[in-house]
């Protein structure tokens, strides 16, 4: 039996810049989002991150001893869900890392260090997106009947 490469979800910090702002290009050009977005809304969000983590944390994914990809996470209150929720915003793990675990170890981690406040987890996928989406579902997640809308400001 072959031994299991370490893997690691840890919060970002100040020296992340640069490996962040990379991945969330990559990320932003895959098709895993329907649309790129300017590199200046990357910079904004890792300002916001490491000014507080009062609306957005992220983490970062490493595998051995390598950053194998981010998770940024949004949150929010929602009077249907009762109380706080956490949005899944973005999860990439980098192409050499995929199919080694990483999403699924990802959500573990983040199950057992949700705040208690916390009574739900939401995320969205690009419907071609499928091999996310059948790793949510087996994680529990569930299609939410809603039609989703977004006005730009």
């Amino acid at each position: 039996m072959g031994v299991k490469t370490p893997t690691m979800v840890r919060k970002i910090r100040k020296d992340d810049r640069e490996a962040y702002l990379e991945m969330a290009e990559d990320f932003y050009s895959s098709d895993a989002v329907c649309h790129k977005i300017p590199r200046r809304h990357f910079e904004a969000a890792f300002q916001e991150l490491m000014r507080s983590r009062e609306y957005a944390e992220a983490y970062f994914l490493e595998y051995g001893n390598q950053t194998a990809g981010y998770a940024l996470l949004a949150k929010t209150f929602s009077q249907e869900a009762g109380g706080m929720v956490v949005w899944v915003e973005e999860l990439y793990v980098k192409p050499d890392f995929r199919g080694c675990g990483l999403g699924h170890e990802f959500f573990v981690y983040l199950k057992e260090h949700l705040p208690p406040d916390v009574k739900r987890v939401r995320l969205e996928a690009e419907p071609t997106n499928q091999k996310a989406i059948s790793l949510y579902r087996r994680l529990g997640f569930e299609d939410l009947p809603y039609c989703q809308m977004i006005r730009e400001e």
